[in-house]
């Protein structure tokens, strides 16, 4: 795994309104960004309960269902990134071993192809720690 580089990177610009939905942040978005970021949302939405909201927490969308918030995820100028929590990295280390990992984040470059089925993986696997039901 390698690891991230250190220090706070911000998904939306500094002094700008504050996203309230997914439209609103994709717009803070870098342009080579928006596809794979939007395909991820997509993926995530077709693994998450159906019950699941979307919103905007700590300033990049996530799913949120009763259990709390359950992943998210945000796009960058070179990647994507998606934070499953710190169990589901642990849990997948090896075949995360190709990407860009922090204790809780997994950045997918923008330069490959976005590694749906992993995802679909990652996010199948929070469900399931977070005491949620799928469907």
């Amino acid at each position: 795994m390698k690891k991230a580089k250190s220090g706070r990177r911000r998904a939306a610009a500094p002094g700008k309104a504050l996203p309230r939905n997914f439209a609103e942040y994709l717009a803070t978005v870098p342009k080579p960004a928006r596809g794979p970021l939007i395909k991820m949302r997509s993926t995530i939405r077709a693994i998450v309960p159906k019950h699941a909201t979307e919103v905007i927490s700590y300033r990049i969308p996530a799913f949120r269902d009763k259990h709390g918030v359950l992943v998210w995820f945000a796009g960058f100028s070179d990647h994507c990134s998606l934070f499953p929590k710190a169990s589901v990295i642990e849990a997948f280390r090896q075949e995360l071993s190709a990407f860009t990992t922090s204790k809780g984040t997994v950045q997918f470059q923008l330069d490959k192809p976005l590694p749906v089925q992993l995802i679909r993986k990652l996010v199948k696997a929070r469900v399931k720690d977070a005491g949620s039901t799928e469907g």
